[in-house]
């Protein structure tokens, strides 16, 4: 299987950019529950133009960081894993199967309850944190199976995506909508007037941006619009898409999702935490991680391949697949992000983030152990 060169570079800014998060995770918990605890989080809701820090960071900063999984998703579809539909079919079957599961899944403890609306929350895989996990096996790990996981992740999110724009909007005001909506048109006219100039592009994606932010569906969808009305032409170095892809290539995990780990897990660890992972939303988001994405992921997949719809690729075997699920389970950024549309409660919010980390943790534990079995030892 060939590999493209910004592939490569995906895989290994992602890879990295997950030891970052989990660094950054990690140190964000221990300041919460210290001493520094009221200037930690002081940080996050300084307001700046009438917003908290925070607030910016999640609806204008993480806009960015789907800028970069919408032109991944164009280049793969255009150029790369994805380019024919029998070998899009496998990954879309997985990440078909790993978002109804786990959704199902949290339904069965909360269907009819206060918090039945978090059922989006287990349905998305963190990029970043999932490859960084399959890169600590190294050479071990074949190159099909590198490419299912970042194509079902890609796909997990996008799927994402569509459900806080469906599922997460509140409020609608139509005008704004509208106007975001024809500004997107206007890119996709220069487009096809073959303007290749990046800059008229990143103007009307900020304008873009604005409208929507105030259409009352959130702001981060823009970054995936956004990303298929730049130009693609041949894929090579010269196209808008490419020259943006390459710049975000570092900033997007080094910078963004760090700060977007830093102000979404400064959680206070209350006493009674273990009482805590017994609530329905805890069951709900514990059980859709950990066991509804491998389940999810594997048997729609096994059926799809079943069926004759499409097959496994050279060097992916089934036990492989069953590990990319379990890593399927890390949710964390999305699932965050989610959480915050989700509910209300503060107190809900704390418990569930917290949960998402520890099923998390228990999900990204599983699949490495379980890969690192079943992976052939390098000589």
């Amino acid at each position: 299987m060939r590999s493209t060169r910004l592939f490569r570079e995906f895989f290994e800014s992602e890879k990295a950019g997950g030891l970052v998060l989990i660094f950054c995770t990690v140190f964000s918990l221990i300041l919460s529950n210290s001493s520094l605890h009221d200037a930690y989080f002081s940080i996050w809701h300084f307001q700046v133009a009438g917003h908290s820090f925070e607030h910016w960071i999640n609806d204008g900063l993480m806009t960015i960081f789907f800028v970069l999984i919408g032109l991944e998703l164009e280049r793969e579809l255009y150029a790369g894993e994805l380019s024919s539909i029998k070998k899009a079919l496998l990954p879309l079957a997985g990440a078909i199967g790993g978002m109804l599961v786990p959704a199902g899944l949290y339904l069965f403890f909360n269907y009819g309850t206060d918090t039945q609306s978090g059922a989006g929350i287990p349905m998305a895989t963190d990029i970043a944190f999932a490859l960084g996990i399959l890169s600590l096996l190294g050479k071990r790990v074949p190159l099909s199976l590198k490419v299912f996981l970042t194509a079902l992740a890609v796909m997990d999110d996008l799927g994402a995506i569509l459900v806080i724009a469906i599922f997460y909007t509140k409020t609608l005001v139509w005008s704004n909508l509208i106007i975001s909506l024809s500004i997107w048109g206007g890119l996709f006219l220069l487009n096809r007037l073959k303007v290749h100039n990046l800059i008229p592009y990143l103007i009307g994606g900020v304008a873009m941006w604005y409208f929507m932010l105030n259409s009352g569906v959130h702001a981060t969808i823009t970054g995936v619009l956004f990303a298929f009305a730049l130009p693609f032409g041949k894929g090579d170095s010269k196209s808008a898409s490419t020259i943006l892809q390459h710049a975000l290539h570092k900033p997007v995990p080094f910078i963004i999702l760090p700060l977007f780990a830093l102000a979404n897990t400064a959680i206070v660890i209350s006493p009674n935490w273990v009482e805590n992972l017994s609530q329905n939303y805890s069951l709900g988001i514990a059980s859709g991680l950990v066991l509804g994405k491998p389940i999810g992921i594997t048997l729609v997949s096994f059926i799809a391949v079943a069926a004759g719809i499409c097959q496994l690729p050279s060097g992916l075997q089934w036990k492989h697949l069953l590990g990319a699920g379990f890593l399927g389970g890390i949710g964390f950024t999305m699932s965050i992000f989610i959480t915050l549309l989700a509910f209300d409660n503060h107190d809900v919010i704390s418990n569930s983030k917290f949960m998402i980390l520890l099923a998390s943790l228990v999900a990204g534990i599983a699949g490495f152990l379980w890969l690192n079995f079943t992976l052939k030892r390098v000589k």
